[in-house]
């Protein structure tokens, strides 16, 4: 079925799945949309995510799409329930997917989550990992800055490491073996993020075990694309065409990626 994926994120975090997919699942087509206008959604209330989420997966359900991926924490901690019941495609958030990857790579059942103050305050990875071993002991921590400084492009400069430093700070004495990337903004950060925790600690972004969900979903549906025939991705974004466009460019590695501008219901930014 040659249908796209739809992607769905605030910003530019969801291109770490889409990064994925296209080593996974060359042959699907993908249709992303990033909300960089009204991005970050950590701040933000639960009702005004529920809202924007409800936004995007509407304008790609009239896109045709045959499956959407709820790339981003914040919106699959709040709203995952509520666009799968509007929605007949299946729908893949990434929280369960990044709590079962952390659950099989951990050794002590200690496990941190860094992730946006919306995720942290939802409780959903420590729900999904104790459902998981309910003998778990999770660290949850909020690191709001770290969107910005991907958003902003800034994620290889020395204020990128400054501000992972002292973000990361709070848990850097604490005893775990895992850490959950719980925010597709992260990846990007992941250099320093390692740097900053003990080397017995193992890193676990979502992207992997989200496009294993996917792949399962599409084979478990039957609407996988066999032709052999790659198309490119396109992009969506709310915000600034360019600054999307080179961020897509350094992080896919992508020379002419097609990005284009979706005007959606626009709300003023908040402070994180």
């Amino acid at each position: 079925m040659d249908a796209a994926i739809g992607i769905i994120d605030s910003g530019v975090g969801g291109l770490t799945v889409v990064k994925e997919m296209l080593k996974v699942l060359p042959n699907e087509s993908i249709i992303y949309i990033g909300d960089r206008k009204r991005c970050p959604y950590g701040p933000r209330s639960v009702e005004e995510v529920k809202t924007f989420t409800i936004e995007m997966a509407t304008a790609l359900s009239q896109m045709g799409i045959k499956m959407l991926v709820v790339a981003c924490n914040t919106a699959t901690a709040v709203a995952l329930d509520d666009i799968r019941a509007l929605f007949s495609f299946p729908i893949i958030g990434v929280i369960n997917p990044g709590a079962r990857a952390a659950v099989n790579a951990t050794k002590t059942g200690k496990i941190a989550v860094l992730g946006t103050i919306g995720t942290i305050k939802s409780g959903s990875y420590d729900a999904a990992i104790k459902n998981l071993i309910p003998e778990a002991t999770v660290y949850p921590l909020a690191c709001p800055e770290f969107v910005l400084i991907v958003e902003s492009g800034q994620y290889k400069s020395e204020n990128a490491d400054e501000v992972v430093k002292k973000s990361l700070a709070p848990i850097t004495k604490l005893d775990f073996d895992a850490a959950i990337l719980g925010c597709t903004h992260y990846p990007l950060l992941e250099d320093k993020i390692e740097k900053y925790l003990s080397k017995s600690v193992k890193i676990i972004s979502s992207a992997i075990e989200t496009v294993r969900d996917v792949e399962e979903t599409l084979l478990v549906t039957g609407v996988r694309n066999l032709a052999e025939d790659t198309t490119e991705p396109i992009f969506y974004t709310t915000g600034s065409i360019d600054g999307f466009q080179n961020i897509v460019m350094d992080w896919l590695d992508i020379k002419e990626p097609d990005v284009r501008y979706i005007e959606l219901e626009l709300a003023q930014n908040v402070e994180s």
